[in-house]
């Protein structure tokens, strides 16, 4: 299986080194003893070459070689964005945040 790359999806926490953001992927398992669900999470730096991801964003990524001395991932697709809205914005459209 030369071609096969590992592919995760997670939340972007951090974008704001250039070209870099700092993925969360969450796995659930349940304990082997106890059965619990528990919840493990572990953070990936990934290239972003058009910094187009910003922070709260889930994205697609993909294994790649080395780019530098933490980065070994590559936004593969963002498949879903956060919407920035202002106050300002919301006080325009006639929401009512009370």
């Amino acid at each position: 299986m030369a071609g096969h790359k590992k592919t995760r999806m997670g939340e972007v926490v951090s974008d704001k080194m250039d070209k870099t953001i700092v993925v969360k992927v969450e796995r659930r398992f349940s304990h082997p003893v106890y059965r619990k669900t528990i919840k493990r999470s572990v953070r990936f730096k990934a290239h972003d070459e058009n910094n187009e991801c910003k922070a709260g964003d889930q994205v697609r990524v993909i294994e790649t070689r080395p780019i530098s001395k933490d980065k070994r991932w590559r936004v593969l697709e963002v498949v879903k964005r956060t919407t920035d809205v202002s106050k300002e914005e919301l006080e325009e459209a006639g929401v009512d945040d009370d």
